[in-house]
């Protein structure tokens, strides 16, 4: 694991070296009605994406969703800038710190380097960093004191969704895999994993988990786009007999939607981050449940702590027992799923919360 987030920084080094080109921040201030005015507080609350797009209905968009709710209710300015690319990253964020933001909100871990190099720059600014802990030399510390770490421990809501999924299936076959091996993304499929392994241990079955073996070892796309890749790799997880799988990295849900459609099978989703089912309607008929990451309330906590009096710049971690990750409703699955079943997961997610139940992860302790 630590030699995929070495990796994953010397990516971001390499970023730091590149050109960029990013667009201009929009300002604006909503008001109550909705209507788009010249902004003039005193607080700016900004944010930027990475290369997903704040419309990924997902990761960015609850990031944006939160941030934006919280200059809503301040009356504050606020202005935003969307990455095409990770060569925009150094740019758009110098073109936060020219527009005279007081608060930016970096969405995602490929945004990390270049987010520690602008708060370093620029130490009376608070920075909000979003999936990621601000240490890319490993060393236990953050490389800027002035950046919040939003965390997210979607490994116990991940376990959750493995127990429910293993308990539904009926080939006694479950499949996983991911955009690429950051530790962000195998956090869930870690946690997915042990939960089917509890179920298996619980209830004396063998159900297999099919595209991912642990650590980084498994299915992985190479990137977080929904392409032809993605679908590739869905479909060669659906044909060896998976009935319920979990896509991990933004839009390649999308891809293994595809792939479903194309199997000819009854093949059961599970979205990660947001509530694939409300954010994206075309989901609604194969979407099991949801692995919640509450970004946009944790956005919301610390833009609105950045304004007032209580910023702190400690990590945020989420869990289960705070409410930042969690296990989205049934929806149109809840006729379909065993009420015993459900039942025990809401009992599972109790243990888990009274420390009786064990999940392992980087963010466990």
């Amino acid at each position: 694991m630590k030699k995929m987030m070495r990796a994953a920084a010397l990516g971001g080094a390499v970023v730091l070296a590149l050109t960029a080109c990013g667009s201009a921040p929009e300002d604006t201030q909503e008001t109550a009605g909705g209507d788009e005015t010249a902004a003039g507080s005193d607080f700016k609350a900004c944010i930027v994406s990475d290369e997903g797009g704040f419309d990924d209905k997902s990761f960015n968009q609850l990031s944006y969703e939160g941030a934006r709710k919280a200059a809503d209710e301040l009356s504050a300015e606020f202005a935003e800038v969307q990455s095409e690319s990770a060569a925009d990253y150094p740019a758009n964020l110098e073109s936060l710190v020219s527009a005279s933001c007081n608060t930016i909100v970096s969405v995602g871990f490929a945004l990390s380097a270049d987010t520690v190099e602008s708060a370093n720059a620029n130490p009376d600014l608070h920075y909000i960093l979003v999936d990621d802990a601000a240490d890319n030399d490993f060393d236990g510390e953050k490389d800027a004191e002035n950046i919040k770490p939003l965390l997210y421990n979607t490994a116990e809501a991940a376990f959750l969704a493995g127990y429910l999924a293993a308990g539904y299936s009926e080939a006694g076959k479950v499949g996983t895999f991911g955009g690429q091996p950051y530790p962000t993304v195998t956090i869930f499929m870690d946690g997915f994993k042990q939960g089917v392994d509890h179920y298996n241990a619980e209830n004396g079955t063998s159900v297999q988990v099919v595209g991912y073996q642990g650590g980084d070892q498994g299915s992985f796309t190479g990137g977080f786009a929904a392409n032809d890749t993605a679908k590739e790799v869905a479909a060669g997880i659906i044909d060896q007999g998976v009935d319920v799988l979990l896509p991990v990295g933004g839009p390649i849900y999308q891809s293994a939607l595809d792939a479903i459609a194309d199997s000819g099978r009854d093949v059961a989703l599970i979205g990660v981050d947001a509530d694939v089912y409300e954010t994206d309607p075309a989901t609604q008929p194969y979407v099991l449940t949801s692995i919640l990451k509450k970004m946009d309330v944790s956005t919301y906590e610390a833009v609105l702590a950045s304004a007032g009096d209580e910023w702190d710049a400690e990590a945020y971690v989420g869990t289960l027992e705070n409410g930042g990750v969690g296990l989205a409703e049934l929806h149109d699955f809840e006729d379909k799923v065993d009420p015993e079943l459900w039942a025990a997961v809401q009992e599972l997610q109790t243990q888990i919360i009274d420390g009786d139940v064990t999940v392992t992860s980087y963010l466990a302790e």
